[in-house]
């Protein structure tokens, strides 16, 4: 049996070509070869019905199944012939009647070897309803979906539009997102992919969670980390300062002599663990940035603490105890 025309060659694409990539490929060709804009091109509208008819088997993804299976006849259809007899089609040129199948199905009856292989295929279209393949599951689907850093904290409901396997039909559900979603992360809708074949299961549909940076706050694990600036004030005598969580501003004792990269821990307001309850922490990183510029009276001020303050910061460098 000839699979006559490669209906992947005819839209240029491979076999393991996603829809998109057939749709897209179609668009273009159906643009090219589009009669309109070919009207002194004979062959342009033979074109434009070759990608026609592959687009309209490759986009429909049982359709792909037969076709990658069984060629062109997998696809075919019924017609009635100039003398009234049923006629199964397929291609251009391709075709056999019913009584024709019935003889030639008879004539390898018997079971086994070549006679499996007419029933497996001819068996079903002398029933009327196409090949019949063993059962098998329906592919998974895949789709990207942004979330922001708030979001991913305190997980969120969002809504997904499906379109229908079989009429073309949107569907749309709402998702739950859970708190702690990470990066990358894999939130599965079991038999939502696309739709077996031979009575065989559906597939799973997954989003893939992508996370936005946010403007301040960095995650690493469970934990949320900020850079908070300090004047050398508040560092050296201690301060009440108010530093930004995910859910709003809270009041941190800073305590006096606070050294510059000093890592302030704020308990429960990071990212909920995965698979557990509890949260990860806030880690408030401190930051002393001294005036600039000094007015003169903050520089008398300093030059006179300089003065007074004989300890050496250095003296317990590892360079300073060789």
């Amino acid at each position: 049996m000839t699979r006559g025309s490669d209906y992947y060659k005819v839209l240029g694409v491979k076999r393991s070509a996603s829809q998109e990539e057939i749709k897209r490929a179609y668009r273009k060709l159906a643009k090219r070869y589009h009669p309109d804009r070919n009207p002194d091109d004979p062959s342009a509208e033979q074109k434009f019905k070759e990608v026609q008819q592959a687009y309209q088997v490759l986009s429909h993804p049982d359709k792909r199944a037969e076709y990658d299976r069984f060629g062109e006849a997998g696809v075919g259809q019924w017609t009635t012939g100039q003398r009234g007899q049923k006629v199964y089609q397929w291609g251009t040129k391709s075709s056999v009647n019913l009584d024709d199948l019935e003889d030639l199905m008879s004539a390898f009856g018997g079971g086994g070897g070549r006679a499996s292989v007419f029933d497996q295929f001819f068996g079903g279209i002398r029933r009327g309803r196409g090949p019949a393949p063993a059962p098998t599951r329906g592919a998974d689907e895949e789709r990207r979906i942004s979330l922001s850093f708030e979001q991913a904290v305190n997980g969120a409901v969002v809504s997904v539009q499906l379109s229908s396997k079989d009429d073309g039909r949107s569907e749309t559900l709402e998702v739950k997102i859970p708190p702690g979603v990470e990066d990358g992360q894999r939130i599965r809708m079991s038999g939502r992919g696309h739709r077996g074949r031979g009575g065989g299961p559906p597939g799973d549909f997954y989003l893939v969670c992508s996370i936005q940076p946010h403007p301040y706050f960095k995650r690493r694990d469970a934990d949320i980390y900020i850079e908070v600036p300090v004047t050398v004030a508040e560092a050296a005598l201690g301060a009440k300062i108010e530093v930004p969580v995910i859910d709003g501003p809270v009041t941190l004792t800073l305590p006096p002599g606070t050294p510059s990269g000093a890592k302030l821990r704020l308990k429960g307001r990071g990212f909920r663990k995965r698979g557990r309850k509890e949260q990860g922490d806030q880690y408030v990183i401190i930051n002393i940035v001294p005036p600039k510029p000094l007015t003169d009276e903050q520089r008398r001020l300093f030059e006179q603490l300089r003065e007074q303050d004989r300890s050496d910061p250095r003296a317990r460098c590892a360079w300073s105890q060789s």
